[in-house]
């Protein structure tokens, strides 16, 4: 058994990530795209995107990272047009620096004049999360529990989910938000004492994903919180979801 431990070792070296604000993720994961001036049937790239993720918006070809499953598939059909590099750092508490615009290369950050003053001043040692899935399919799930294991080890920085709303300093939210979950949210939510921060974790909580016209959500919830982070992804991995936590409650992390 420990001579079968160090062959793993020796084979995949130490999973422990020892700075999470610095590291890097092989080139195969895909993260902030980009788009080049290539030209191409503008329509027909738009046509293709399964989630209209891909739009035309201020006259310019954007990919709205709010919408992007990440599938990767415009990619496939259009490799001269949309390239995804393997940036993780992607989550932002403004929903407009989602959108990636044609000929530029892409830097996604928490704003901090959006920031709300006492979030640092509460949170920034110290900070427990309620995790609500709204509809979701495990996937966002899976990774958000795999912030606490031993390769990310989000507890030393004094992040951790708790099981109750009462002991969590906020709601973090993944799934499309069915009809069925609106209202066991609502009382989540409620349950955690001011103030508290509210997240979006995915595609699928932040626009619906591929189920965005689903007569099966129930999304007007949203227009009655205020959102402190939007984490993208399909799956979002663990990298981007701490960094944004980072980001958004300590300011020796900001970038």
């Amino acid at each position: 058994m420990f001579l079968d431990d160090l062959i793993i070792v020796k084979h995949q070296g130490k999973q422990f990530i020892k700075d999470l604000t610095k590291a890097s993720l092989p080139e195969i994961f895909r993260g902030i795209p980009q788009i080049s001036d290539k030209a191409i049937n503008a329509q027909e790239l738009i046509d293709f995107c399964p989630t209209a993720a891909i739009l035309l918006n201020k006259n310019k070809l954007a990919i709205d990272l709010g919408k992007c499953a990440f599938c990767g598939d415009c990619q496939m059909q259009f490799p001269n047009k949309i390239t995804f590099t393997n940036q993780y750092k992607m989550a932002t508490n403004n929903r407009d620096s989602l959108m990636v615009y044609q000929g530029e290369s892409k830097e996604i950050k928490v704003e901090a004049s959006l920031i709300r003053k006492e979030i640092q001043s509460i949170f920034n040692r110290s900070l427990k999360l309620r995790q609500v899935s709204a509809g979701g399919d495990n996937g966002n799930e899976l990774e958000l529990g795999a912030c606490g294991n031993v390769n990310f080890d989000m507890g030393r920085y004094g992040i951790e989910f708790t099981a109750s709303p009462r002991h969590a300093d906020g709601i973090v939210v993944t799934g499309p938000i069915t009809e069925n979950m609106v209202e066991a949210l609502q009382i989540a939510f409620e349950a955690v004492p001011e103030p508290r921060l509210f997240i979006l974790v995915g595609v699928d909580a932040i626009s619906g994903g591929i189920f965005a016209e689903s007569t099966a959500l129930k999304r007007d919830f949203l227009n009655k919180v205020h959102i402190d982070l939007y984490v993208p992804g399909n799956p979002i991995h663990p990298l981007t979801f701490i960094n944004g936590i980072l980001e958004l409650t300590r300011k020796k992390y900001r970038r």
